[in-house]
């Protein structure tokens, strides 16, 4: 899974994931899931390990290989159960009929989006009533933690103001605060239902540290999981993710 910073972030949100799904839907239901913006197939491919029908859309030609790569190596049941498209999270209406999912996952992709409104709604509506929305996003009332806590006066000064910030790509992108995705979700008929804050301790760590071992990193992990739950630490969290439900 890589490097501590994406350890910390794909372990958690499969956490709250799996907490938001096992409180909305029957143990032990096949749930259809689609990944939107589905990265390397990480929680894809967790997702269809726990028995669920999983479909990725991924626009990146080289991550859509890689997931591939990952997915071949599953048992032929898992395989079966998995299907990966090469699409634009703005184009899901072209690929799926409105209501084909019970979940619908969007990681670490509307920060690349710069009028995200219209992709949100079009995510919706490819829920199923009561059907679970799942989104990822730089949390921007936050931005000007990580450049303060580095000694970065300039750059934390600029993020105050700002709604967007240079990624550790090196690419201009944008954030999103937590009450205006909440009037949005409301809007698209998807209303949050939960949200927690992801790395609020380790988000400064730099990308090649490698994550501790054992119970060390179950004492991370368990620290981290419960800032993102509490007040006023979450709030700070450098991710927010947001659960919508499908009204």
């Amino acid at each position: 899974m890589g490097g501590l910073r994406n350890v910390v972030r794909q372990e958690l949100v499969a956490r709250q994931l799996d907490e938001q799904i096992a409180a909305r839907f029957p143990v032990g239901q096949r749930l259809r899931v689609l990944d939107v913006g589905m990265g390397q197939g990480t929680q894809a491919l967790r997702l269809a390990r726990a028995g669920h029908t999983v479909t990725g859309l991924e626009s990146d030609p080289g991550m859509l290989a890689t997931a591939q790569a990952a997915f071949a190596d599953e048992p032929a049941g898992i395989r079966e159960r998995v299907r990966l498209i090469e699409g634009d999270g703005l184009e899901t209406g072209v690929h799926f009929l409105p209501g084909s999912f019970d979940v619908v996952l969007c990681h670490g992709v509307l920060m690349y989006v710069n009028e995200p409104d219209a992709m949100l709604a079009g995510l919706a509506r490819m829920l199923a009533p009561g059907g679970l929305l799942s989104l990822l996003v730089r949390n921007g009332d936050a931005l000007s933690l990580r450049p303060g806590l580095a000694g970065d006066w300039p750059q934390a000064l600029e993020a105050f103001d700002s709604a967007t910030y240079t990624n550790r790509l090196g690419l201009r992108v944008r954030a999103d605060r937590l009450e205006s995705l909440t009037a949005t979700l409301a809007g698209i008929a998807a209303p949050l239902h939960a949200w927690y804050g992801v790395r609020v301790f380790t988000d400064g760590a730099a990308g090649d540290v490698e994550p501790p071992t054992g119970e060390e990193l179950e004492r991370l992990l368990t620290a981290e999981d419960r800032a993102g739950r509490l007040e006023p630490y979450r709030r700070v969290a450098a991710l927010l993710h947001l659960c919508g439900v499908r009204g």
